[in-house]
């Protein structure tokens, strides 16, 4: 999505004639690869770094432009939502010290973004998903102002018949409906690409396709989406449901999704890949301005190709196939988009290593995946690695069922060292690399096993809200420090810090683990509700999900003294005795406005909405175990 000079109309006038640009392009590359001019023989390395801006508390900080103002470097750009960044490194040669200049690039971007955003008051974090990310965060007015994104938006929602719908189905289960493909945006990554000749690609891209899984497995790093353990790695699941721009027609068909990892083995060439593209997905944005390429090819100048790039950026393989020109010399590289950002540079460069090591290790022992083992096995295994990591089990080649962990330690990272041993990259950076990849899977430790185990210690002990803000501020701590992730430890709620254990938000101390009712349910149920759940207020919920009312148990109890005899009762509804138009809250409202707010009524308790959407309610007594964690923390920082 680098083009900014693109929109998007539903005149079809204007469709067919970018269509009728993308198609001449597309033969335009085919002739080029014919002419063999397309650069060979070269091989250079090149990666995008995206990440999260985020304030003192955590919370996400919608201040990139502001951010990309002051870094004033060219390699920085916007990314979907406002509180994320993208810093695209200078490609350099594959070989040598190219992992430690790799490491170079990266401390000194990732640098410069923080420098600018802690002047603003804000601070950069590596990470798949950000834990404390909301549902509120997740909307249009949070969406970057630059209009490709609209335009995308608008693009994807008229191909759709209703709203972007997603369900993953984890250690807990997540469901929504979104009305733009902002929820995208929860996702950053570290995208990978390589530079490879026209010949070797069609081999070197079902290499990286089968090399996928493993790679992720040892890398998973986002377990949590607004509050819900999913997949170790969700991001693979949340992409690709996000932007699912798909109708209930094209599902029916089996039509493929935009973001997908494909559904056979690449056959001829790069082209087939940009014929595919073509054919399955309709043109969401056009741009003016497409030269006659085969004027230019008969000119021996390599054409741009706008057409055909633009839409080949608007599906997103999980191993993409790009065409580019640099220095008068059209090349091609693959683009492998399945790591997460984060948990620091230390680890990315590791992955990155790990990534580069087995496209160049295995290269000879595997020359034809395709006749090793089933396009249907490698999916699948790319599959289980996001869902469970490194306790994932994988059928390889030739179909050995093997656990990732064993499959990383005992064949492929020692593929990826012997690899770039080949490519003169020094043995100490192996180690340091290749090294701290290998502990990590060999402790188990990723950054999802990290976080997921984090937040079980903190269960019962602490709010979600609390917890998940807590962990994510260790994660910051880590990064500083530049910790890998195999070496974190557990975060103990009972020595937090200040900073970390007071709460400041009515999010931070809300229950979210609710019980509704609906109007038209009988009053016994909520009794029911509030005796076996041990609660005193039960919010009240329209079939449409809205906020209609709210049942307290004193408002049972009026019903019950008054009717002498229960067994001759008539059935009543909720609707009868709930309060209407209860009092609200939204989730970073401050703590103490809630209290006065809590005063103000006699409801004994606010119910949490966002965006208009119930998400939580907060109880006197919610309020008083606040305010007795406040005095505990103000005791431990007395007594130091």
């Amino acid at each position: 999505m680098g083009e900014h000079h693109i929109q998007y109309t539903p005149d079809q006038k204007r469709i067919r004639a970018f269509t009728q640009a993308m198609l001449s392009d597309l033969g335009a590359l085919e002739a080029l690869l014919e002419r063999g001019m397309i650069e060979d023989g070269v091989h250079r390395v090149g990666v995008e770094q995206e990440m999260f801006l985020v304030d003192p508390t955590c919370r996400p900080a919608p201040i990139a432009s502001d951010v990309i103002a002051r870094v004033g470097d060219p390699r920085f750009t916007t990314e979907l939502a406002c509180f994320n960044l993208e810093a695209n490194l200078t490609p350099q040669p594959f070989g040598g010290r190219v992992l430690k200049r790799l490491e170079e690039d990266l401390s000194e971007v990732v640098g410069k973004a923080a420098e600018a955003a802690e002047s603003v008051g804000a601070r950069v974090l590596l990470t798949g998903i950000l834990p404390t990310l909301r549902h509120g965060d997740l909307g249009l007015d949070n969406m970057s102002p630059e209009a490709r994104f609209q335009q995308m938006n608008d693009a994807l929602s008229r191909m759709r018949d209703g709203a972007f719908s997603v369900r993953i189905d984890g250690l807990e289960q997540f469901e929504a409906d979104h009305d733009s493909v902002m929820l995208e945006s929860a996702n950053t990554s570290l995208q990978l690409h390589l530079q490879v000749g026209p010949e070797e690609f069609t081999r070197l891209y079902n290499l990286a396709q089968l090399i996928s899984a493993p790679l992720l497995a040892a890398a998973a790093n986002s377990p949590v989406l607004l509050g819900r353990r999913l997949w170790h790695e969700t991001r693979i699941a949340l992409f690709e449901r996000s932007v699912d721009s798909r109708s209930s027609l094209q599902l029916a068909r089996g039509l493929p999704s935009r973001v997908s990892f494909g559904d056979a083995w690449l056959q001829d060439s790069a082209a087939e890949l940009f014929r595919e593209n073509a054919l399955r997905f309709g043109v969401i944005m056009t741009c003016d301005g497409t030269p006659n390429p085969f004027a230019q090819i008969e000119d021996g100048v390599p054409p741009i190709l706008p057409a055909l790039m633009l839409h080949n950026g608007t599906v997103w393989r999980w191993n993409r196939p790009c065409y580019g020109v640099t220095e008068g010399k059209a090349h091609l590289r693959i683009e492998n988009r399945v790591l997460p950002a984060g948990p620091t540079v230390l680890d990315e460069v590791a992955n990155a290593a790990l990534f580069y090591g087995m496209l160049e290790g295995l290269d000879g022992a595997y020359r034809d995946v395709a006749s090793h083992m089933t396009f249907e096995d490698a999916k699948s295994n790319f599959v289980a690695a996001a869902q469970r990591g490194l306790d994932a089990d994988l059928t390889w080649i030739h179909g050995r069922a093997v656990s990732a962990q064993a499959l990383l330690l005992e064949e492929l990272i020692p593929s990826a060292r012997e690899g770039l041993t080949g490519l003169g990259v020094p043995s100490e950076d192996l180690d340091r690399y290749l090294g701290t990849v290998e502990e990590r899977v060999r402790t188990r430790q990723t950054g999802a096993r990290w976080l997921l185990d984090v937040l079980a210690g903190f269960r019962g002990r602490t709010t979600p809200e609390t917890g998940l803000k807590m962990a994510t501020e260790a994660m910051f701590k880590h990064q500083q420090l530049g910790n890998p992730v195999h070496c974190w430890g557990p975060v103990d709620v009972g020595h937090a810090g200040k900073a970390e254990s007071v709460e400041r938000t009515v999010a931070e101390i809300m229950t979210t683990d609710l019980f509704t009712v609906r109007p038209d349910d009988v009053v016994d149920l909520a009794a029911r509700v509030m005796e076996w759940k041990h609660v005193r207020h039960v919010p009240v919920e329209a079939r449409t999900g809205e906020v209609v009312g709210l049942l307290s148990h004193r408002a049972l109890l009026r019903l019950f003294e008054h009717s002498a005899d229960l067994s001759k009762v008539e059935p009543v509804p909720v609707e009868a005795i709930m309060e209407r138009n209860p009092p609200t809250v939204d989730p970073d409202t401050e703590l103490v406005d809630a209290m006065r707010q809590l005063l103000a009524v006699d409801t004994g308790c606010l119910l949490v909405v966002s965006s208009g959407s119930l998400v939580g309610i907060v109880t006197e007594r919610d309020f008083l175990s606040s305010a007795l964690r406040l005095l505990e923390s103000l005791s431990r920082v007395e007594g130091k």
